[in-house]
């Protein structure tokens, strides 16, 4: 266990060395684009003076370091400051909105997980069938087609043609949990059809891999049926890589869903972030950069941290 409890805390350290320096780029980027903030806010026909004083309380008047390690320090203790469209503080704005997003993010994670491993191992057990062949294709229909090619045609031929769903994600307060369901089901529907493809393909691909190894061939030998041989012995040791994918693509749920939220005006954090960048409000923007960043980093490190566990060679690379 010592060598395990090591690794995972070099796995830490580097994930929050990875983060520092992500960190620097949202900010550098940020003050690399054109234009001045405080005239954005204050509107074309503000004056010298007003400029002035509100570049004084946004603290554009102290150099670039001071600013990124004040804004580093406040957002340690999850203070990002207040938006600039508003009197609201950034994570009051943020707060509801991420929780929308990791709700439609469990909602088509714990369909499109099961569902990925289940057909994963089906079309390893029924390899170079017609099912197969059909299963790559649609798979890699998918994983080609854009997120916002795949919601359009969900609400072009489940909403318009055939009204079985809202087009648009509205929700409410107070909502019943069968009418929540129902009101996401195409957002969440449009992520599975990504996420399950990849997933699945991955599965299928670590399966007929140990296929070949030799306790397979023995167990074969043993008159084992092929479902036992890959159920019983080919997927416990195809979980490491099941594992991996599978958390990259949980990081894809809550990071790469602001295509979705636009398509369906779903109110996540990824509609967040576009109203922020078109209306120039920087202290939003960064805060979902750096929220993103942090997900999609710890996401990965559980996924390392997955494979270790399940797979012990991993503990001795050597």
């Amino acid at each position: 266990m010592g060598d395990v409890a090591t690794i995972i805390l070099k796995r830490l350290g580097l994930g929050l060395v990875t983060l520092l320096v992500i960190s620097v780029l949202i900010f550098s980027a940020v003050e690399l684009l054109p234009g001045d903030v405080a005239e954005a806010v204050l509107g074309q026909g503000a004056t010298a003076e007003n400029v002035a004083a509100m570049r004084e309380k946004l603290g554009l008047d102290q150099p670039a370091p001071v600013r990124y390690f004040s804004w580093l320090g406040g957002a340690v203790t999850g203070d990002f400051g207040f938006s600039l469209t508003s009197d609201e503080r950034v994570t009051d704005k943020i707060g509801p909105r991420l929780l929308n997003t990791l709700f439609l993010a469990c909602y088509a994670a714990v369909i499109a997980v099961p569902l990925a491993i289940v057909l994963g191992v089906v079309v390893a057990l029924l390899r170079n069938t017609m099912f197969d062949r059909v299963a790559n294709v649609l798979t890699l229909t998918s994983i080609s087609s854009p997120e916002f090619f795949l919601g359009y045609i969900l609400i072009l031929y489940l909403a318009v043609k055939a009204p079985l769903f809202p087009a648009i994600a509205s929700l409410s307060q107070g909502m019943s949990i069968p009418d929540l369901l129902h009101r996401t089901f195409l957002p969440a529907l449009t992520m599975v059809l990504v996420v399950t493809a990849h997933m699945m393909r991955m599965t299928r691909a670590a399966i007929i891999n140990l296929l070949a190894s030799p306790y397979i061939e023995m167990a074969r030998l043993k008159g084992a049926p092929a479902w036992k041989v890959i159920v019983r012995h080919a997927l416990p040791n195809a979980w490491a890589p099941i594992i991996n994918v599978v958390a990259l693509n949980l990081a894809y749920l809550i990071t790469g869903v602001v295509l979705v939220e636009v398509v369906f005006v779903y109110p996540g954090i990824g509609q967040l972030l576009v109203d922020a960048v078109s209306k120039r409000d920087f202290p939003v923007v960064q805060a979902v950069c750096l929220i993103f960043a942090a997900t999609f980093i710890l996401l990965n490190l559980a996924a390392d941290i997955g494979a270790i566990l399940t797979n012990p060679r991993l503990r001795h690379p050597k």
